[in-house]
Parts: structure tokens; C-alpha cells; sequence
């Protein structure tokens, strides 16, 4: 009796302990699988800077978690894919982090949704999301040590100690298709990306976006002495010895379309004296294959002299590009002026001669006017440029009223309107935010209603020496 009771105790120790192994090891199971299918985010960081990101091509594993940290390098740019509903605006020198888990494969397009510059449209990148491969679950025995066993699943493998109850990771492989490899670091000390062209050639605006929230300055200089005669301009070191005028400028960009400007010219002469130009600019167009064959701006402004207290003069503009080739720019910025020659301030007064010259007082020129400004950038280096532009006109014209006396020089017969259309050549460096212009025109006025006209009456065969200075501020 003794004897079966002993061998029933036997019996149920050894159930209990089956019972207990079994549900050890259905809890190690779960333990396995539940650290097998754990899965830490593939982390990528993104450069985003003109006209780029770094790296192009993103590559993750379809239903893993992903943590992309992008950071803008110099303006603020976009970060877009719209298949998954990302849509980020980083800031200029910001960080934003984007965590998501692509559940489909494919390629889908990354691009900046943010106007960040001329090169804008160019801004895009790819992902690629493939298909994870399924890893069956593979265990193996030690067979130098009894009870360390190793299960290998998903890439990641494990040591086993069924005498220690202990579970160990062996290693951890990061596969090379979790994400691309990052590009090496770019050079902080290279220029920054110039752009097609600047905001005026010589003195024919463009219609380059202004960008949100950014204050640009421009300068422009001009000389009165011109080169041609050489014998005569050396003496004054090719005119810059001679009387200058220089123009002061800044506008504003309200949002990526609008902008606003101001400008004031210290030129001073017959009908024009210390001119303040007010104005206000609205982006329409940018050129892009498939959607606008050019890039378009529209402005209007009003011109008064004695510092914006007298004789207004009102514009309309529109300015057209397009692009000839990559490396060659085309222009048309054609403007209505109307008042040009308002209060006759332009037209001689009988009482100026003597004796008094009443035909004077019947002469009346043009008192609106129109231009059509022509103009051809061309890069030659990735940072210079040579520029051309060309303006006639129609209506009032800028110039030189002179009168025609009789034989004996004691009466006035008539009057003769002399005048030249602007043309102007030059060279430019540009370096992103800052750009310096050497130019060469028959013109020192720059508003918008007197450009277009040879104020110093030159011939296209003589140029003055001037030169545009270009600054962008806040971003």
C-alpha cells in the first residue's frame, strides 16, 4: 500500500512538472515572439537646402515604423508625400521630425510645397518602399552546452538558457534596404546656389519672385561722363571722376505672390527732381514645362517729385521671362506711364527766352508714354552672367527740347525733341543673397517711367559706367 501511494505521488510530481514545462514554454514562445516582432522606427535624417534634398532618394520597408528628421539648411522649405498624407513646413535652420508607417510599396514623390527660390519647381525627391521579406522561425542547439538553444526571426537572433531561464540577444542586423545610406555631409563653406537671374538686368525689371517675408535692398550708381571719346573720358578715369547719381531701393515680400517697394532717386533736372517711387508687385506665373510657358509678374506704382510732394506720375507693368535654353533668359516687360509729362513740366515756357518765345506757350508734347523693355541674361559661369537689355518707347519721350531760332538768332521758329531709347550691357555675379552688377547705359534715371529714355541724351555708341548692388536680408 505503502508502496502505491509513493508511486502515485511519483506520478503526479512528474505530471505537475510536464504541466509546468508546457506552460513555460508557451510563455517563452510568446516572450520570442513578442521581442521578434518588435520593431524600433528606421531612422533617416534629411537635408533639405536650394534646390535639393539630401539624400534624393529615400528607401524603407513597407509596415515598419519610420522617423524622418529633416532639416532646412538655409530657407524655409516644404516637405511633401502625398500618398501618406505628409505635409511639413520647415523653417529656415529648423528641425521637424515626421513619424509614420508606409503600408503600401511603391514610389511616390517627394517635392517642396514651400516657394523657396527660382529653382523651386526642381525640388523633389523619391521614396521607395518595398516589400518586407518573411523570415521563418529557425531555432538551433548548442550542442557543446545542454539547454542553450538559439532562435533566429525577423533578422534578429537570441540565446536561450533554459537552466538560467534567460533569454539574450545575440546581435542586431540593420539591413542596408531599411533606408539608403546618407550622403556625406555637405561642404558648409560652399557658395550658396545662385539662380537664373536677378530682380532688374540693368535697369529692365524681371519677373523673379520676391520671397515671403524677405527685405531686399538694391543700390544702383551712375556716372554722366561717357566712355567714347576715350581721349576725352581718360582725363576723368573713364568718367568716374565725372557727377554721379545713385539710387536707393528696398521691397518687401508680404506673402510668396505680393511684395511692396519704395525707392528714391536724388537725379535732378528739368521736369524731374528727387523722385520717390512707391510701389506694389503681385507674382501670377512661374515658367514650368506643362502648366506656363513663362514666368510673369505684374506691378504698379506712383512716381512723385520733391521727395513725393509734386508732379505724380502713375505706372503699370507687366514682366515676362522664359527661358531660351538652360543657361539663357529672355525678357519683355512692356509699361504704360501716364501724367510722364503731366503740368507740361516737360515743355518749354515763352517767358524762358528773350524776348519771350510765345510759340512756346502752342508746343505741347506726348503727355503719357509707353515702353517695351528687351533683354537677354546669359550664364556663362554657374555665377556670372552677361546681360543685354533694350528699351524703345512711344508717346512722351524723355530727352531734350531744343529751339530753332531764325537767321539772326533773335526769334524762335520751332522747337526739335531730341531723345534716345535706353540700351545697356553689363556684367553680374551673383552668390544667392547678394549680387553685384557692372553695367554700361546711356542713362542714369532708374524709376520705372523715366528708364526708358536717355536722360543724358546718348547715342547707343556711348555708355556711362555704372554699377547694381543686390542684398536679400531675414532670409
Amino acid at each position: 500500500m505503502a508502496l502505491t501511494k509513493r508511486f502515485c505521488h511519483k506520478i503526479l510530481r512528474l505530471s505537475m512538472f510536464g504541466l509546468f514545462s508546457t506552460v513555460a514554454l508557451a510563455s517563452f514562445h510568446k516572450i520570442v515572439v513578442a521581442q521578434g516582432n518588435q520593431q524600433d522606427p528606421v531612422e533617416v535624417k534629411i537635408t533639405a537646402r536650394r534646390f535639393e534634398f539630401d539624400p534624393q532618394t529615400i528607401t524603407l520597408p513597407k509596415g515598419r515604423p519610420a522617423r524622418l528628421i529633416i532639416t532646412s539648411e538655409d530657407v524655409t522649405h516644404g516637405f511633401t508625400i502625398d500618398e501618406f498624407n505628409i505635409k511639413v513646413r520647415i523653417e529656415a535652420k529648423e528641425t521637424k521630425i515626421v513619424e509614420f508607417t508606409p503600408d503600401r510599396a511603391g514610389r511616390f514623390r517627394i517635392y517642396c510645397s514651400v516657394y523657396c527660390g527660382d529653382g523651386h519647381e526642381e525640388m523633389s525627391g523619391e521614396l521607395l518602399v518595398k516589400e518586407q521579406a518573411t523570415s521563418p522561425l529557425n531555432v538551433t542547439f548548442d550542442e557543446q552546452t545542454p539547454g542553450i538553444a538559439y532562435v533566429e526571426s525577423g533578422g534578429k537572433r537570441f540565446r536561450i538558457d533554459t537552466a538560467n531561464k534567460t533569454v539574450t540577444p545575440v546581435n542586431e542586423e540593420t539591413t542596408a534596404s531599411a533606408a539608403s545610406p546618407q550622403s556625406p555631409k555637405a561642404d558648409k563653406t560652399k557658395a550658396p546656389a545662385s539662380e537664373p537671374y536677378d530682380y532688374r538686368l540693368i535697369n529692365v525689371p524681371t519677373p523673379k519672385r520676391v520671397l515671403r517675408h524677405s527685405l531686399n535692398l538694391y543700390f544702383t550708381h551712375r556716372f554722366s561722363q561717357p566712355i567714347n571719346p576715350l581721349e576725352d573720358s581718360a582725363r576723368q578715369l573713364l568718367g568716374l571722376d565725372s557727377f554721379s547719381v545713385s539710387t536707393l531701393g528696398v521691397f518687401y515680400g508680404v506673402t510668396d505672390k505680393l511684395y511692396v517697394s519704395a525707392s528714391r532717386s536724388p537725379l535732378c533736372q528739368r521736369g524731374l527732381c528727387r523722385t520717390i517711387e512707391l510701389g506694389i508687385g503681385y507674382h501670377l506665373l512661374d515658367e514650368k514645362k506643362g502648366s506656363s510657358p513663362v514666368a510673369l509678374s505684374a506691378y504698379a506704382s506712383i512716381e512723385g517729385d520733391e521727395n513725393f510732394s509734386r508732379n505724380f506720375t502713375y505706372n503699370v507693368q507687366a514682366m515676362l521671362a522664359r527661358s531660351a535654353t538652360k543657361y539663357v533668359n529672355l525678357f519683355f516687360s512692356p509699361a504704360v506711364h501716364f501724367n510722364a509729362n503731366g503740368q507740361r513740366r516737360f515743355d518749354p515756357r515763352a517767358n524762358e527766352f528773350f524776348p519771350p518765345a510765345t510759340l512756346a506757350d502752342s508746343f505741347r508734347q506726348d503727355k503719357h508714354a509707353a515702353s517695351f523693355g528687351f533683354g537677354v541674361n546669359a550664364r556663362i559661369r554657374p555665377t556670372v552672367s552677361l546681360l543685354f537689355e533694350y528699351t524703345p518707347r512711344v508717346g512722351f519721350k524723355l530727352g531734350r527740347v531744343r529751339p530753332i531760332f531764325n537767321s539772326t538768332f533773335t526769334q524762335v521758329t520751332a522747337f526739335r525733341v531730341e531723345s534716345e531709347p535706353e540700351i545697356g550691357f553689363g556684367i553680374e555675379k551673383d552668390i544667392g543673397r547678394h549680387s553685384f552688377s557692372l553695367t554700361f547705359s546711356n542713362t542714369q534715371t532708374t524709376t520705372t517711367a523715366r528708364y526708358n529714355s536717355s536722360n543724358l541724351v546718348l547715342p547707343p555708341s556711348k555708355f556711362i559706367i555704372g554699377f547694381n548692388l543686390y542684398r536679400r536680408f531675414l532670409k
